[in-house]
């Protein structure tokens, strides 16, 4: 094969990874899940696993949507309940159940979920900003970091390090 022909070819796969990288930098993987009739989602690299509820330990003089603390592998996380802490009323665990562990780069909890549904691939072009009756103008502190438009239905995307906030 020529040098010339080589050059070429080279010069085409080049930009072939290019047109994909640039695909991929456009596009926001997300994991979702339903909390009460609302389909949620949480971007997956601040997920660390999804599990089967386990056994906790109430702790006193916490908010009411804290259950308590779970341990996993050797790590105590605190274990708070969606719907609560979302004004919805309590219900018993089902087998769709589970509990989503979130990390941030200094915090992580539990939540507990009422259903696991997929893995999300949705545009950056795609997700709007959140409406300002939501929140203040730019608000650091808003739960919602923005709203995921699909074909036959609308996300609303969480904002992990205001989930991951302590306030007890």
């Amino acid at each position: 094969m020529s040098e010339k022909l080589k050059s070429i070819l080279q010069k085409q796969q080049k930009q072939k990874e290019e047109i994909v990288n640039k695909k991929n930098e456009d596009v926001v993987q997300l994991v979702g899940f339903i909390v009460g009739n609302e389909e949620l989602a949480v971007p997956i690299l601040n997920i660390q696993e999804i599990i089967k509820p386990i056994e906790y330990t109430k702790v006193p003089s916490v908010p009411e949507y804290v259950l308590g603390v779970f341990n996993l592998r050797g790590s105590i996380l605190p274990l708070i309940d969606l719907r609560i802490k979302f004004g919805l009323p309590h219900i018993s665990q089902t087998e769709d159940t589970r509990y989503i562990v979130i990390k941030t780069e200094n915090s992580e909890a539990g939540f507990v979920i009422d259903k696991l549904t997929q893995a999300i691939r949705i545009d950056n072009a795609d997700i709007e900003t959140t409406p300002e009756t939501f929140n203040k103008e730019n608000d650091s502190n808003s739960l919602i970091s923005g709203i995921g438009k699909m074909e036959d239905k609308i996300i609303t995307i969480l904002n992990t390090k205001t989930l991951l906030k302590r306030n007890f």
